[in-house]
């Protein structure tokens, strides 16, 4: 185990301080929005600044990286993270924050496609799905530590947009200081729609309409926390127990759908959602412990469909597309997680912070009808010859790399771009990370 992890434990290092930064980061934001007054609708689209940015970086951060390296763009990705963090605190307000959100969201992505990159270099067949692990646990951990850090200080002040400065700098350490090799050029991102349609029109529906719902209710639900009363320890504690609770259901709800049709695990997890969803907006509790239970339930659900949607997609896919169709899967959430929100803003705006959850509640059983009526035209996949079901980060955004470092595309890697010149070949020795 140890020599395992010994290659790769400078960048998981370096990804823990990264996520704890974007954790922070991402909730201060919409706290300190509410707190100055914004618009419900500007804070959704601070929001959707960001998710657009991120699938842009997807598509065009690679490019980047084949120009100036890995550890350069790593630097270049990190740092201008660190000053738009800055900037925000200094820059107090909303038009200049819709402008330095997209930059940190490409960046963002420009980050992590370059750690998942360096990981994927680094593991061996027989360590991969150790790392794998470790590095979903790690980004987990990063981001619920990060919101868990504003009970600790004032959130009106720039203290927090300092400590993400910080956190950010420290980030780009481990990286810097090691002397690991670069990995091969980042895979060009593709996204076709059409063949992720014809492959699951189910999963296509409704990992779309999962965007939508995680969408909003990432970005507006420490909105609705704020407008509702809660306090902010009490806001991210909201935030970081639909995370960990969402963690917790994946695999046991994963394991089922391993045995029976997904789609009826699909419909009864997002109808288990679209009703605490409901009961949110409906009664309106007042008592915290109330609003915190429904929370817990509502995130149990929404955040186990994802992986569940995706498996569903692969049992109909060859072994030799999982990259690609989870992929494409993958960046349609994104443009889900832009839609959700753009909409959830105007809908809080005229209905309360209550109909935050009148979208989730909608796309929600959207998904459990679509599910139920798809499964009454396709047969399911014999249990035998499915795909066993994998979990996935819960509470981080992660890109199409990533895929590249699960050990189910292990055995049909493909070159990873075609050869280009490499500006950190001469820096690339044999040195662990």
């Amino acid at each position: 185990m140890r020599n395992n992890l010994l290659p790769v434990a400078a960048l998981l290092l370096g990804t823990l301080f990264l996520f704890l930064g974007n954790g922070l980061l991402g909730l201060l934001l919409p706290v300190r929005g509410t707190a100055e007054g914004y618009p419900t609708t500007i804070l959704g689209l601070i929001g959707t600044s960001w998710a657009s940015g991120f699938v842009l970086g997807c598509f065009f951060a690679p490019n980047v990286v084949k120009r100036i390296g890995h550890v350069r763009a790593f630097s270049v990705f990190t740092a201008l993270i660190a000053i738009v963090s800055l900037l925000t605190g200094m820059m107090i307000d909303p038009t200049w924050w819709l402008v330095l959100r997209a930059l940190t969201g490409f960046s963002t992505a420009g980050t992590s496609m370059i750690i998942e990159s360096w990981l994927n270099e680094r593991a061996t067949n027989e360590s991969r799905g150790v790392i794998f692990s470790l590095y979903i646990a790690i980004t987990l951990f990063g981001v619920v530590g990060g919101q868990m850090m504003i009970p600790f200080g004032e959130t009106t002040t720039t203290f927090f947009f300092m400590i993400c400065g910080i956190l950010y700098c420290v980030a780009m350490l481990p990286t810097l200081l090691s002397k690991a090799a670069s990995p091969t050029p980042l895979k060009q991102v593709r996204l076709d729609l059409r063949g992720l349609y014809r492959n699951s029109p189910v999963s296509f529906l409704g990992i779309l309409l999962i965007g939508i719902a995680n969408g909003a209710f990432g970005t507006l639900g420490a909105v609705f926390g704020r407008q509702a009363g809660l306090s902010d320890s009490t806001v991210a504690a909201m935030m970081s127990v639909a995370i960990f609770s969402g963690a917790v259901m994946q695999l046991p709800a994963g394991r089922i759908s391993d045995r029976i049709d997904r789609r009826y695990v699909l419909a009864v997890l997002a109808g288990v959602g679209a009703l605490a969803g409901l009961l949110l907006f409906l009664v309106e509790p007042g008592q915290v412990w109330i609003v915190l239970t429904l929370i817990a339930v509502y995130g149990a659900a929404a955040n186990a469909l994802y992986p569940i949607a995706v498996s569903h997609a692969n049992d109909f896919a060859m072994p030799e597309d999982f990259v690609k169709v989870s992929g494409g899967l993958l960046l349609l959430y994104g443009i889900g997680t832009i839609i959700g929100p753009t909409i959830g803003g105007p809908v809080m705006t005229a209905t309360g912070p209550y109909g935050l959850f009148m979208i989730t509640a909608c796309a929600h059983m959207l998904i459990t009808a679509y599910a139920i009526v798809r499964s009454r035209r396709r047969a399911p996949v014999p249990v035998a010859e499915r795909e066993t079901f994998s979990p996935v980060n819960a509470g981080a955004p992660t890109t199409p790399e990533s895929l590249q470092l699960s050990p189910r595309a292990a055995p049909f890697e493909e070159t990873r771009g075609d050869t280009v010149d490499d500006p950190e070949a001469e820096e690339r020795t044999d040195e662990p990370v």
